[in-house]
């Protein structure tokens, strides 16, 4: 098994999230079987057979999944909503580095996520009863494992995100479940989860995900929601903060 990973955004302790877990589960919807000797037809006398690869024809392919680009800006709102607290938001990404702040100096959270040189930082300055402020340091992650865990996101649908203005997206689910086994009657822990929804013509822009499990530890509802007003396929600035530079 692979080393545990911290996933980027999730805050909280070091999480479980190597790619491998990331395992996605296929949903199959199966035809009940026609009784015995009988040859089913379709209500308009076509063999199901028939009608079964015409509706493969007509049904449309899955998107691809959501990946994160190496160059890109954007502005929105993080949202905790059982501590009815929402503060700005922007994340940014650099030559493959990226960056997210919520909060700052001002408001009751103040965070920031790395994606920094292949090492994924955490830096918590505020937030409501919390008294450690350690940087948080897993090094050998970068942009290409987190793109990686994607891969294996299951694909809920198409959906429309009624704001202003209303967003056509993608809606995609990954999950981390602990421990691995096979279908069944097993004890399961679901550790971590994630709706994450793109723009359905550019699985790289993202406009809203919302993070459910364990790796949301500060929160007592253990749910956090980040949602962009904008974002923008130009590089933007990503900046380690002195906390988390290593000792000279």
């Amino acid at each position: 098994m692979r080393h545990p990973r911290e996933t980027m955004g999730w805050r909280g302790t070091r999480r479980a999230a190597a790619p491998a877990a990331l395992a996605a589960v296929v949903a199959l919807v199966l035809a009940a079987p026609p009784p015995a000797g009988a040859t089913p037809r379709t209500a308009a006398g076509t063999p199901s057979g028939a009608a079964s690869a015409a509706a493969r024809q007509l049904t449309p392919p899955t998107p691809p999944v959501p990946r994160l680009p190496r160059d890109f800006r954007g502005k929105g709102k993080w949202i905790v909503r059982d501590l009815d607290i929402t503060v700005p938001f922007t994340w940014e990404g650099r030559g493959g580095d990226s960056q997210m702040t919520a909060g700052g100096p001002q408001y009751p959270i103040w965070f920031t996520n790395l994606i920094y040189r292949d090492t994924l930082y955490t830096l918590t300055y505020k937030w409501p009863g919390l008294t450690e402020h350690d940087c948080s340091r897993i090094p050998g992650f970068g942009l290409e494992d987190l793109n990686e865990a994607f891969e294996g996101a299951r694909f809920v649908g198409p959906e429309t995100l009624r704001r202003t203005p209303e967003r056509r997206v993608n809606h995609w689910r990954v999950g981390v479940v602990l421990p691995q086994l096979p279908p069944g009657n097993y004890p399961r822990l679901p550790l971590a989860l994630g709706d994450i929804y793109v723009d359905e013509k550019n699985p790289g822009t993202f406009w809203q995900v919302l993070q459910f499990g364990v790796q949301n530890l500060y929160d007592p509802e253990l749910d956090e929601w980040l949602v962009m007003d904008t974002f923008e396929h130009r590089p933007g600035t990503v900046t380690l903060p002195r906390r988390c530079e290593p000792p000279r």
